[in-house]
């Protein structure tokens, strides 16, 4: 059975960032072939399955932005190529401008929380009276990156509807890849793979008989990450400092 996976690269990292520490060495330098070897070979009903192509979608950082964030990633594309741990690299963009937000903080749950007028801060009319019904703004730079959701999602119809994979691994917890993923399931088996620590998405979430059936879902680990890393060096480039 011949396996495409598709990573949203995005995803990936911010996922392994959330399980493993933003400031903790020792899971960024993955071995995305071997993850997906790893992830494949413990589904009993997808005996045989071989990775036929990793497809790994992403948007380059702005070296003016942040140069040191862009150069350890040019070392990291260039070794999982190199290392032969990716098939195919898409790229996206990323889009840099000035936002209005409500100012809010996190609720109990995490989730956003507006603020609003109370003393010491007051807001009031003309005439002296209280508005607590008044809502903060700010402007804040705001960048985000466009694109991999649609490169996973372009990627993985074409290799199915063209008969190029026998199943898919899709790496993603973005629920904008709902409609493509469900069409895929009518036709070949499909592996989830939420990298975050949140729960995977409804929209993501089905039946594993559906379709083709032999569906499964899986959330990464952190020791999945640390487990699955390149050699150091990979084919002569070497892990960048804090990885």
């Amino acid at each position: 059975m011949r396996v495409g996976v598709y990573v949203d690269g995005y995803n990936l990292y911010y996922g392994g960032r959330s399980l493993c520490g933003r400031g903790t060495a020792g899971w960024r330098w993955l071995d995305i072939r071997a993850l997906a070897t790893t992830l494949v070979g413990e589904r009993k009903n997808w005996a045989n399955g071989t990775i036929e192509r990793v497809v790994y979608c992403t948007a380059r950082v702005d070296a003016s932005d942040n140069p040191s964030g862009h150069s350890d990633q040019d070392i990291y594309l260039r070794a999982l190529d190199a290392a032969g741990s990716v098939d195919h690299v898409e790229y996206g963009y990323y889009v840099s401008r000035v936002k209005p937000m409500p100012l809010a903080k996190r609720d109990a749950h995490g989730r956003p929380s507006l603020i609003s007028p109370q003393w010491p801060v007051m807001i009031q009319d003309g005439s002296g009276g209280s508005v607590t019904d008044a809502r903060f703004m700010v402007s804040v730079a705001h960048r985000e990156e466009k694109g991999s959701d649609v490169n996973v999602a372009s990627h993985l119809l074409a290799d199915v509807l063209l008969g190029t994979v026998d199943a898919a691994l899709v790496i993603s917890n973005d629920s904008d890849l709902q409609f493509p993923i469900r069409q895929v399931r009518l036709r070949v088996p499909v592996g989830t793979v939420n990298p975050s620590a949140h729960q995977t998405a409804g929209a993501l979430r089905d039946a594993p008989g559906n379709g083709a059936g032999r569906h499964f879902w899986r959330k990464l680990r952190a020791d999945d990450f640390t487990r699955h890393q390149l050699p150091d060096p990979a084919s002569g480039y070497r892990l960048p400092h804090g990885w």
